[in-house]
């Protein structure tokens, strides 16, 4: 394993556990003072709405700037806002506008975060090495998966959702520490002419639309943006409003999710010196939808269970994939704006899927939720394919 690689790999392994302790601590305490799915659906919508916005302008960044230094900076704020909510709770002033101011800030970190993680993980690793690395970096992304709801639950029903907030801030030293022992060069940043950044944006945007892989690639995962990946929303609302669960029913559910996140890293890994294959992302694509489908038509704890497990696992499959196809298929000097556009249409999409999210499940209930969910990306995925099937071969004919 690459020496930097490895620094960056292990601070996450503390860290990432923190950020779902957070991530489900924040998504239950919105819901006990709401009450709300729709009102979740906005925090989460707000959360996401500056990656929306500014991710192209990030992408310029990104490819400006040394992206350790970049990572120290947002890896820090995010510390500090952790522990400004944790207080927050501790001292009983929380109300939801405040958690809404939190998660915009949050939001507008993640913006500049996402895109530098993404190109940081080929400069650390080595394109031989990317998806091998992206499977690693699921691998623990999906463990804390497990573990950080799991723990989280627990923390929440005995000590409060506080105590989530404040292991967040300080598991955030640990990635921190991994970053400053890491030795990139200035990361290898090209010397090149800048020019203004809306001129960089349209090339960059330019670029995409003239490859046929990497304009397929971001719209399906446009589309898995929108319509799927939700679940901060679709679970607790489930659990509650469905399963009349309550705070370790949902850990346990998200724990679930992630169980089969983490078989489905593991199994990229190993399988990943074959590379990366469309023809995987559009299958595993069409399973996640048959899952959302399959747990909107039932109301049992046990088989939603069994879905999430399988849905985690095609989740982690479509994701790396299409991750290292857009990474493998990019020039060096377009990479951090086209991991940019993933960020925009990846998670900068969950606002718009959020907010229609949260209206279905509070007006229709959960379970329409996963129905419009599992249906919206069977129907459009398919459409995408074939259409870019058709043009694949009037470009070659």
């Amino acid at each position: 394993m690459h020496r930097n690689f490895r620094y960056f790999w292990m601070g996450q392994c503390a860290s990432l556990i923190g950020t779902w302790m957070q991530n489900i601590g924040q998504s239950w305490l919105v819901l006990s003072i709401t009450n709300s799915p729709f009102l979740l659906g906005i925090l989460t919508t707000v959360q996401f709405i500056p990656v929306t916005i500014f991710s192209l302008f990030a992408g310029v960044i990104v490819d400006r700037f040394p992206k350790k230094r970049l990572l120290l900076f947002t890896q820090a704020s995010s510390m500090i806002l952790a522990f400004i909510l944790s207080a927050m709770v501790f001292s009983n002033t929380v109300k939801y506008e405040y958690i809404l101011i939190v998660a915009f800030l949050l939001g507008c970190i993640n913006c500049i975060d996402m895109p530098t993680r993404q190109a940081f993980t080929v400069e650390i690793a080595g394109k031989e090495d990317l998806m091998n690395a992206i499977a690693l970096n699921s691998s623990i992304f999906n463990l804390a998966r497990i573990l950080g709801p799991s723990i989280g639950a627990v923390v929440m029903a005995y000590f409060g959702a506080a105590w989530c907030f404040f292991f967040n801030g300080v598991s955030y030293l640990a990635v921190l520490y991994g970053l400053y022992n890491i030795d990139v060069e200035g990361n290898n940043i090209k010397q090149r002419v800048k020019s203004n950044i809306i001129s960089e944006i349209k090339d960059g945007l330019s670029y995409v639309k003239n490859d046929i892989l990497l304009l397929e690639t971001l719209l399906m995962v446009c589309i898995i943006g929108i319509f799927a990946f939700n679940y901060n929303v679709l679970v607790p609302s489930f659990t509650k409003l469905v399963l009349d669960g309550n705070e370790k029913t949902y850990g346990l559910l998200m724990s679930f999710l992630g169980a089969g996140s983490l078989v489905g890293a593991l199994n990229v890994s190993i399988r990943s010196k074959r590379g990366p294959k469309m023809k995987v992302a559009f299958i595993s694509s069409i399973v996640i939808s048959a899952m959302l489908i399959l747990n909107g038509l039932n109301k049992s704890l046990a088989f939603t269970s069994l879905l999430l497990i399988i849905t985690g696992f095609f989740n982690i499959a479509f994701s790396t994939t299409s991750n290292s196809l857009l990474q493998l298929n990019s020039k060096d000097e377009y990479r951090g704006r086209v991991m940019s556009i993933y960020s925009l249409v990846f998670a900068g999409a969950t606002p718009i899927g959020s907010l229609l999210t949260g209206w279905i499940c509070d007006n229709i209930g959960a379970s329409a939720g996963f129905l419009v969910s599992g249906g919206a990306v069977l129907i459009l995925v398919i459409i995408i394919r074939i259409i870019f099937k058709i043009k694949k071969v009037d470009a070659t004919s």
